[in-house]
């Protein structure tokens, strides 16, 4: 016996195939040579300190350059990863309807509307 109804059916909508984007490449390709350049940074960082700990003087500034280098490297592969992730429609931007209209520079300030009392309708009776 077959359901009937008028909610019967497959709640899913149709699969989309995946295309390839050439836009998207560049991104792809720069978080890929940020996140290289990360790993290379850390691995040298690494190696300068283990210098560095052994006596040689200017290690430490090679140390320093290199840890700086590989945290800018880092935050330029997240910030590409998640310009990647909403151009693909992953994740969505951040909303931009303001809170309140722009006032007028010559009229008065206009208050906020107050927030509902605590209780629901129940306990305003």
């Amino acid at each position: 016996m077959a359901p009937q109804g008028k909610r019967v059916g497959s709640r899913r909508g149709p699969k989309k195939k995946p295309s390839l984007q050439p836009a998207l490449l560049p991104l792809a390709a720069g978080v890929t040579l940020a996140v290289v350049a990360w790993g290379y940074l850390v691995y040298a960082a690494i190696d300068f300190g283990g210098t560095a700990r052994s006596g040689e003087q200017n290690a430490w500034w090679f140390l320093a350059l290199a840890s700086l280098g590989a945290v800018a490297c880092l935050f330029v592969g997240l910030m590409l990863i998640a310009r990647l992730l909403r151009r693909l429609g992953i994740t969505g931007g951040a909303s931009s309807t303001p809170s309140a209209p722009p006032a007028d520079p010559g009229s008065p300030p206009v208050a906020p509307p107050l927030p509902p009392p605590p209780g629901g309708r129940r306990a305003s009776r």
